[in-house]
């Protein structure tokens, strides 16, 4: 058995259609469990209930948490440290091997210059505070010899996705409505983004790999890193739009946090908008002799799923 936590977010549903191909035994669980492939089991729970959490995850060979919490610092303070060692807990009870899918929030400043899996851990965020310490909880347990585990890192992501995803909010969203594409900061340093079907299949690997476990891995990104103004063209070319943009300061966005919730929330974390910000996975992508899918592929597959 095969169990995501956190399945209705679009990691967890690609997840599990790249899960498929490894096994049919596959249980899918969140608060409203859907089915992705036909012979998915579905298991309503809350997990920031111990107890449902040790339900979930009972038999389970491997356990993938793809939680997204609302993006909230006062939401993560309060729940990230607990559900992860509920989560813990339970694949310690049950000896079930976790995969953990992971952002770099705990990497800061200039070290995101070039984020691999050495990178310090050097938060500057609130946000990243919390992030490494849930990482501490995993490492520690791996430390004790008391669990087996992976953490998947992900540079922020891209593809079809309704919500989360800084790229689509500021540049697909606005071009849709025929508006100025946004960026933070500064459109002219790299940012690495990485492709959702990349990481789901990237994370499907590791899971699978015995070899992999107890080790951080960068998710299969393209190493050609664009600029923000990149980016915003290559969306503009496929969509057939104007790649005019405007860039955001930092005092605006607590303005834009009244349109976009997910904008109130973002002021501690430009520092990855105000300089080159290069997520390197070559280690995945030499290991498992794996290319990443280039940027222009991504976005015109993601335009293509939309039909906007």
């Amino acid at each position: 058995m095969q169990t995501i936590l956190g399945a209705g977010g679009a990691i967890g549903i690609a997840l599990a259609r790249e899960i498929k191909n490894y096994t049919n035994d596959i249980r899918l669980v969140s608060r409203n469990p859907k089915k992705v492939n036909e012979t998915d089991q579905t298991f309503t729970a809350d997990l920031t209930k111990p107890d449902e959490v040790l339900k979930a995850t009972e038999g389970s060979e491997i356990v993938y948490l793809t939680v997204g919490l609302e993006y909230k610092l006062k939401v993560w303070r309060e729940k990230w440290p607990p559900l992860m060692k509920s989560v813990i807990d339970a694949c310690i009870k049950h000896k079930s091997k976790l995969v953990f899918f992971d952002n770099v929030y705990m990497i800061g400043k200039d070290c995101v210059n070039h984020i691999t899996e050495d990178a310090p851990f050097s938060p500057v965020s609130k946000k990243g505070q919390i992030r490494a310490e849930l990482d501490h909880m995993i490492l520690n347990q791996v430390a004790d010899g008391n669990l087996s585990a992976i953490i998947a890192r992900s540079a922020d992501f891209y593809g079809p996705v309704k919500d989360r995803s800084i790229i689509m909010e500021l540049v697909y969203k606005n071009l849709v409505a025929n508006k100025k594409a946004q960026w933070f900061c500064n459109a002219r340093v790299k940012h690495s983004f990485t492709y959702i079907a990349d990481a789901a299949k990237g994370t499907a690997i590791l899971g699978n790999t015995e070899g992999a476990y107890n080790q951080i891995w960068n998710l299969p990104t393209d190493k050609n890193v664009l600029t923000g103004e990149e980016w915003i063209k290559l969306f503009a070319v496929e969509m057939g739009k104007s790649n005019k943009y405007q860039v955001i300061p930092v005092w605006m966005l607590k303005i834009l946090g009244i349109f976009i919730p997910l904008m109130r929330e973002f002021p501690e974390m430009t520092y990855q908008y105000d300089r080159d910000y290069v997520f390197d996975s070559s280690k995945f992508e030499k290991y498992f002799k794996f290319k990443a899918t280039n940027s222009q592929d991504g976005v015109r597959e993601t335009i293509a799923t939309y039909k906007f």
